[in-house]
């Protein structure tokens, strides 16, 4: 499955004004629209908190994968985030997050979710990618930034 699949241009955030965890999950949260996320975000929030409790999804090198699965959804949703600033994040190296993918699958699609998961993880290892990212001037370059890495995979 392809990240520029799922991932619209306009679930792009450029520069997050959130300053913690919970206010960057929220805000993300705001690039869907209702025919697409038909559960309240609130209800979409808690999910997404529920799995940080488990385990931060901070996985070191200023990137943070948020995810959940949601009853209802018909597709899966993803987002993405960038803070020019960092977020704590209780991110496993204990570093700021300055990228965000926050992903919602439906319940019944755990193989999707995951390799898709995995594909992003993968790709956000590369350290020149993530620099291009955090250094895209503009969503749309972020958006092309992604859909090329997108590609070699």
């Amino acid at each position: 499955m392809k990240v520029t699949s799922v991932l619209k241009r306009d679930y792009i955030i450029g520069d997050l004004e959130a300053t913690d965890k919970e206010g960057a999950i929220k805000e993300i949260l705001t690039v869907f629209p209702p025919e697409v996320l038909p559960v309240e975000s609130p209800i979409a929030f808690k999910v997404l908190m529920e799995r940080e409790m488990l385990g931060s999804t901070g996985i070191g090198d200023g990137v943070a994968i948020p995810h959940g699965t949601i009853g209802g959804l018909e597709e899966i949703l993803l987002a993405c985030g960038r803070s020019k600033k960092g977020i704590f994040f209780s991110s496993c190296d204990g570093k700021p997050v300055y990228l965000i993918f926050l992903m919602l699958a439906p319940e019944n699609y755990a193989g999707q979710h995951l390799k898709l998961l995995a594909k992003i993880s993968k790709m956000l290892r590369d350290g020149s990618f993530r620099s291009s990212l955090i250094e895209a001037a503009t969503v749309d370059e972020m958006y092309d930034v992604i859909a090329e890495k997108d590609d070699q995979f």
